[in-house]
């Protein structure tokens, strides 16, 4: 290798060399030992543990170090939150078609309220024991029987008034048949027929009015035609008072045993009496007895005076 000519020179002029240092006068040349080229720590390898720094000096927050949050920013962040809540709730924004929802929900439940209550007014039924509902359901049956016959009669006459060559004979004598079977109804013609007899002892007094009457309720409701306690005609207008010695129907005072002399059918009276629950068992737990007898010719004879209405009139004068 050639060394520079001009860079010797200037090695070996010390003239050259104070020139260069200018008016601070002669230095001392210095020798300079030539430092071996090294590489630098860690050239080639990043670094990992550095952070960066950012164009203006300050540090640069890494994505993947969660910043710790101060408890007084969370306090602040949750009541800024429930604000927001309560005020979106309060006052209440309702808008037309709200209000119209809310009075078609309302409609719909007080409909649903109506059909509840009404489902459970009918499903009194659903406790009753499966004799009740046996009973029940004969009643039911003989009250159509009985329409169904008076619907028949009724037929009847209107055929014989149309075919009649004498109409005004046939209207009287329908007329006779309908006062007679009106003034049993009554009580005031007396009336035979077959039915039953049932006699009530009240040795201890236990029998009271109420329960008289339900006996009267239940013969009515099996099909009973003219009824008879004791000699007092028991009408759709009586009623019972007292008990025990002071028993009374219609004011008349009646004492033990109380007979009742009913006329009806008796396959339908007989049974509805008897009937689990029914007056007779309803009777005996009272200490006190009764009977029923069939027979084939009941005689109610007692009668009540005809009461002429004072202002009811009748609409075919």
């Amino acid at each position: 290798m050639s060394e520079n000519p001009q860079n010797s020179e200037n090695s070996e002029n010390p003239e050259s060399s104070e020139s260069a240092g200018g008016a601070e006068g002669p230095r001392t040349p210095e020798r300079r030992v030539p430092e071996e080229p090294r590489e630098a720590e860690g050239a080639g390898k990043p670094d990992e543990s550095a952070v960066p720094e950012g164009p203006a000096g300050n540090d640069v927050v890494r994505d993947d170090v969660p910043v710790p949050v101060p408890p007084a920013a969370e306090a602040g962040a949750e009541a800024t939150g429930r604000g927001r809540l309560a005020s979106a709730l309060w006052p209440p924004r309702v808008t037309r078609a709200q209000l119209i929802v809310a009075l078609l929900l309302f409609v719909l439940g007080l409909g649903l309220a109506i059909q509840v209550s009404s489902t459970s007014e009918n499903s009194a039924l659903r406790g009753a024991r499966q004799e009740d509902l046996v009973r029940i359901l004969d009643e039911l049956d003989d009250r159509t029987q009985r329409l169904e016959d008076e619907q028949a009669r009724l037929e009847k006459q209107r055929s014989e008034l149309e075919s009649s060559s004498d109409q005004a004979e046939e209207a009287r004598k329908q007329t006779q048949e309908k006062e007679q079977q009106l003034g049993i109804l009554a009580g005031t013609v007396a009336a035979q027929g077959p039915g039953i007899t049932l006699t009530v002892g009240d040795p201890g007094g236990a029998v009271e009015s109420d329960m008289l009457l339900d006996a009267i309720q239940e013969l009515r409701a099996a099909g009973a035609e003219a009824i008879q306690v004791n000699g007092v005609r028991v009408v759709a207008d009586s009623y019972f008072t007292g008990s025990g010695e002071d028993m009374r129907i219609d004011g008349t005072k009646v004492g033990a045993p109380y007979v009742f002399k009913v006329i009806g059918k008796p396959e339908d009276l007989e049974p509805a009496l008897n009937i689990p629950g029914g007056v007779v068992q309803t009777l005996e737990k009272e200490q006190a007895t009764a009977t029923v007898e069939r027979s084939a010719k009941i005689v109610v004879d007692a009668l009540r005076p005809a009461k002429r209405p004072d202002y009811a009139q009748s609409s075919s004068q």
